[in-house]
C-alpha cells in the first residue's frame, strides 16, 4: 500500500528508503506509468492526475523526464535516435539539442552506435542525454547509479550535480544515504509505503526523529530506551544510563553514530569503561566493537593509529545523541 503526500519546489528532493518501501512506485505514479487508486498529482499548477475529477494524463503529455534504473534504451535505435526520441521543436532545434548533449556527456562520435555496443556508463549517459533533450519540467531519477561501479558512479554523480543546475526541480530515488546527502536539498524517508519523516538533509541526519530514519541515515548504534528523568535515559540494550537533552516522554530508541563516539582517558559524564570485543580492520580505519556491563556490542570507528587494548573509555557526547519516539 502506498500513502504519500509531499510537495517539491525549486529543489532537489530525495526519497530515501529500503527496497520495497515504495520509492520507485511513487515516481512511476508521477510519470504516469502506474495509476494510483486515488489522490492528486499536480506539476506547475497543471493537473496530471485527479481521481475525483477523472483526470489521468498519459506519460507522454506529463512532461516529466523519467530516468529508469535499466536506462530503457531502444536496442534497435542508434544513440542519436534514442536521444532525440522525446525531443520537441524544429529540426534545427533538435539538431542543436543533440549536439549539445552529445558534447555534455562525452558521447561525440557515438551517434550511430547501438546500445548493445556501449558500456554501462555510456548507456547511462545516453539515458541522461535523452531526458535533457526532452521537454521535461521535472526530473524523476530512479536509482540512477545502481548498475555502475564506484568510479563511474562518482563521475556521473558530478555530472548530475551540474544537470540539476539546469532544472528547477528534481526527485531522486535512492537507498544510498551518501548519495542523497551530496545531491539533495530535502530528504523524505520512506518506510512501508509511507513517508516516515521529511526535513532538510542536514537536519534529518543530525536529528532523524524515527527509528526508520535513524537506520536509513546510517546510524549503526541503536538501543531501545526509556526516559528516567528530565535529562536521564536508560539504554536498555547497552545497559547504560546516559545524560541527554530534550528527552521526550514517549522515548523508545536512542542512537549514536560510530564516528561520534570519543576516546577518553578516564570515566566522566557519559564516559564509560568499555570491554573491547572485536577489532575489525577496514580500508582506512578500525571498526572496534565494544560493550559495557554485559550489554549488546557498540560500534566505534577510529583511525589506524588506535592502540589496541582490552579496555577503553568512550564518551557519548550529549549533542551527538539521537532520540526517537517511533
Amino acid at each position: 500500500m502506498l500513502d504519500v503526500d509531499f510537495s517539491v519546489r525549486d529543489e532537489i528532493f530525495a526519497l530515501l528508503g529500503a527496497s520495497g518501501s515504495g520509492k520507485s512506485i511513487t515516481l512511476k505514479c508521477i510519470a504516469g506509468i502506474e495509476t494510483p487508486d486515488e489522490g492528486e498529482i499536480i506539476l506547475n499548477g497543471r493537473t496530471l492526475f485527479d481521481s475525483a475529477k477523472k483526470i489521468n494524463l498519459p506519460p507522454q503529455l506529463r512532461r516529466a523526464g523519467y530516468l529508469f534504473q535499466n536506462y530503457a534504451l531502444f536496442p534497435n535505435m542508434t544513440v542519436a535516435e534514442n536521444i532525440l526520441l522525446a525531443a520537441v521543436g524544429s529540426a534545427e532545434e533538435k539538431r542543436h539539442k543533440l549536439k549539445e548533449n552529445l558534447s555534455r556527456f562525452q558521447l561525440d562520435g557515438l551517434e550511430n552506435v547501438y546500445p548493445n555496443e556501449l558500456s554501462g556508463g555510456q548507456q547511462q549517459r545516453v539515458a541522461f542525454a535523452r531526458v535533457l533533450t526532452s521537454h521535461a519540467k521535472i526530473l524523476l531519477l530512479d536509482e540512477p547509479f545502481s548498475a555502475l561501479d564506484s568510479y563511474l558512479r562518482w563521475q556521473l554523480e558530478l555530472e548530475l550535480a551540474e544537470i540539476f543546475k539546469i532544472y528547477g526541480a528534481a526527485i531522486l530515488v535512492s537507498h544510498e544515504r551518501g548519495e542523497v546527502y551530496r545531491l539533495a536539498d530535502r530528504i523524505a524517508v520512506m518506510n512501508a509505503g509511507k513517508i516516515d519523516t521529511v526535513d532538510g538533509k542536514r537536519e534529518i541526519f543530525k536529528n532523524p526523529k524515527t527509528l526508520a530514519a535513524m537506520i536509513l541515515t546510517g546510524c549503526k548504534n541503536i538501543s531501545s530506551a526509556k526516559k528516567i528523568s528530565a535529562n536521564k535515559l536508560f539504554a536498555e540494550d547497552w545497559q547504560l544510563t546516559l545524560t541527554a537533552e530534550n528527552i521526550p516522554d514517549d522515548l523508545k530508541f536512542v542512537g549514536i553514530r560510530a564516528h561520534d563516539l570519543e576516546l577518553r582517558a578516564e570515566p566522566d559524564e557519559n564516559t564509560f569503561a568499555m570491554e573491547v570485543v572485536q577489532i575489525i580492520e577496514d580500508t582506512f580505519s578500525y571498526i572496534v566493537m565494544v560493550r559495557a556491563n554485559g550489554g549488546k556490542p557498540i560500534r566505534f570507528e577510529v583511525d589506524k593509529n588506535f592502540f589496541q587494548t582490552s579496555k577503553i573509555y568512550l564518551r557519548f557526547p550529549i549533542e551527538k545523541i539521537i532520540l526517537a519516539s517511533d
